[in-house]
């Protein structure tokens, strides 16, 4: 069954105007930060005696010092009260600190201005866990990686108009900061009118006890959410994102006007591409993660990250105009081309990186809790962002340059990935499954929605190549514990595949009584805390492309498990280079080609009583058809 596109979301009551509300916000927001800091960087002298690259750092740090106050209290309330009624508190709340913010501009008071850049962050504080815990409330499974990366590219464009509108119409020579206070109070309207026509959504808790102290409850959330290992780390993954990109995006108005020898539209464009950048980035996963939460697409986007921020640093030394240019004449400049690129590459590869993990922490969450889940995330990132405007500033301050901060920035994040990466090879294993089936494969999935999404069951498959396993690795929207032949972990790479995967090996009674029981013990204590286990009842690989006789050990297993079967098969991985075909290896090489076409069909669910492994193998042989 074809997938509806992402965008459809955008005709439908239960997403269009939450959109609109959150894409008007974080418009609003920008457009107030943007010009607040373009007129302290390029007119600073009328306002303040601090230098252009401490505010610009202070800036955002102010405004996400909130989330560290607040977003264990507004966890909480996103938990307790119904979400669209409380939208439309926070737009009114909106309304009275850009009405406040307006004072500042027309009477030239800073310290007011400053005042409602925490505002505006308190305001922020009280929607984002209302935001990410709305998704799964209103979206099926197969449609958060889509809504996210809409709702994600919508938040971008946001920033990216809201900078550029805010940076041009306050540079607008008379009328600029009345223009500046007229726009930021519209435009908190029209959210508040997009945010009435929001559909009621349930509190999930809504006998929860608020409990005041943000500290105590601080600490609470994130020890709950530490308890759920991979939402932990995916929360820690996300608030690193927000580091990087606080250390990047805050150097480019100082980057534009002293490296680039730029005037505000050059600052501008690098925010226009970056920003473009992570809205293409955000739009693509749903196409490259096949309308799955895929999370093999992390690793990706933190590669990309680390690449082109390394990059960045070059290309910057190649950059050698010293006279002042608009962004056209910027672009005419010898080496501008490979620095936008990188900005831009930047963006998208931080698409790849931040919407799987939003959509992994919204799936594998209690539902009951996860608002306050994200409470806690929006802690960590005020922390990591707050974090990552102290450590520019005191980088900065040792003599560090602009694109050496990018390069150290970049490094880090290598460090960083591999670190978290090694705690939950699960990033990593499904990064190598994604790369096969969009690099080597194309795999078509027929009824994948017969693999369950959660509860135990065991998966059975004929077994033709040996990269089988991670095929159908790849086509689960859920982790899968596979039961493997002991030898195939003494195989340097596959070994370390397989045991990274928690992979359980398996031997003849003949050869190896007590790993064959050890066996059977770890499937049915896998499939007794719900997962799913799935094995190859043939027991080797064929060497004629044809199924060979099930074994009795998938019945044994379901006498200690009662837990439905489901069949399914392979289809076109005989003849492939790694499978036992005795063809000649070269032409096997070649016979398939590049992107050769594979299919896993998944048949229905057998109940436990009917399990018998001739039943099976028939199933098996249905599915698979005529194909080899």
């Amino acid at each position: 069954m074809s997938q509806a596109s992402q965008f459809s979301l955008l005709t439908q009551r239960r997403f269009a105007p939450f959109f609109w509300t959150q894409f008007l916000g974080a418009f609003n927001d920008n457009l107030f930060k943007t010009a607040l800091i373009v007129v302290l960087t390029f007119d600073a002298a009328s306002w303040t005696t601090l230098s252009p690259s401490l505010v610009t750092n202070l800036i955002p740090g102010l405004f996400i010092l909130p989330y560290v106050l607040f977003s264990a209290t507004a966890g909480q309330v996103a938990e307790k009260f119904e979400k669209s009624a409380l939208v439309r508190f926070v737009k009114w709340l909106e309304i009275a600190i850009m009405g406040l913010a307006a004072v500042g501009w027309m009477t030239h008071t800073l310290w007011l201005l400053i005042f409602a850049i925490f505002a505006m962050g308190t305001h922020s504080t009280l929607f984002g866990p209302v935001k990410y815990a709305y998704l799964p409330q209103q979206l099926r499974p197969e449609e958060l990686t889509g809504g996210n990366g809409v709702v994600e590219m919508g938040t971008f464009v946001g920033i990216l108009l809201g900078q550029v509108f805010g940076d041009v119409i306050v540079m607008h020579q008379g009328l600029g900061i009345a223009f500046v206070a007229a726009a930021t109070v519209g435009f908190a309207v029209l959210g508040l009118l997009a945010s009435y026509r929001i559909p009621v959504t349930p509190a999930p808790a809504p006998d929860l006890k608020i409990a005041w102290n943000p500290l105590a409850e601080t600490v609470r959330n994130l020890r709950h959410s530490a308890g759920n290992r991979t939402v932990f780390l995916s929360m820690l993954g996300n608030s690193w994102f927000w580091f990087y990109g606080a250390m990047v995006l805050a150097q480019f108005p100082v980057y534009a006007m002293t490296y680039l020898h730029g005037d505000h539209s050059v600052f501008v464009l690098l925010l226009t591409v970056f920003s473009l950048g992570i809205g293409v980035g955000s739009l693509l996963c749903e196409r490259l993660s096949g309308h799955k939460v895929e999370i093999g697409l992390v690793p990706f986007g933190s590669i990309g990250l680390s690449l082109f921020g390394i990059d960045l640093y070059f290309a910057s030394q190649g950059y050698t105009n010293t006279a002042t240019v608009d962004a056209f004449g910027m672009l005419a400049q010898q080496g501008s081309w490979r620095i936008v690129f990188d900005v831009v590459m930047i963006g998208i590869f931080g698409g790849f990186f931040i919407v799987p993990l939003f959509a992994l922490i919204q799936l594998r969450c209690d539902p009951r809790h996860l608002s306050r889940t994200i409470a806690g995330m929006n802690i960590l990132n005020a922390l990591f962002m707050v974090a990552a405007a102290g450590v520019a500033i005191v980088l900065l301050g040792q003599g560090l340059t602009i694109p050496e901060l990018f390069l150290a920035t970049a490094v880090l994040n290598a460090v960083v990935a591999m670190y978290i990466f090694s705690l939950v090879p699960e990033f990593l294993m499904r990064f190598l499954a994604w790369l096969l089936i969009h690099t080597v494969h194309k795999v078509k999935v027929i009824e994948k929605g017969r693999i369950p999404e959660q509860g135990a069951a065991i998966l059975v498959c004929n077994h033709v190549s040996y990269v089988d396993a991670v095929v159908i690795m790849a086509a689960s929207p859920r982790p899968i514990r596979f039961v493997m032949d002991h030898r195939i972990f003494r195989t340097p790479l596959l070994g370390w595949i397989f045991r990274t995967a928690k992979a359980i090996p398996i031997a003849p009674a003949k050869e190896d009584p007590w790993l064959l029981e050890k066996a059977y013990v770890d499937i049915a204590q896998a499939l007794h805390e719900g997962e799913l286990v799935c094995i190859f009842p043939e027991g080797r690989l064929t060497t004629t492309g044809e199924i060979n006789e099930f074994k009795g050990g998938i019945a044994k297993i379901v006498e200690r498990s009662h837990v439905p079967v489901i069949p399914m098969a392979l289809r076109g991985l005989w003849g492939h280079l790694l499978s036992r075909s005795n063809d000649n290896l070269l032409e096997r090489a070649f016979r398939k080609g590049l992107r050769s076409r594979l299919a896993l069909a998944v048949g229905t669910p057998v109940a436990p009583a009917h399990v018998t492994p001739e039943l099976l193998q028939r199933e098996v042989a249905a599915l698979r058809g005529s194909w080899k």
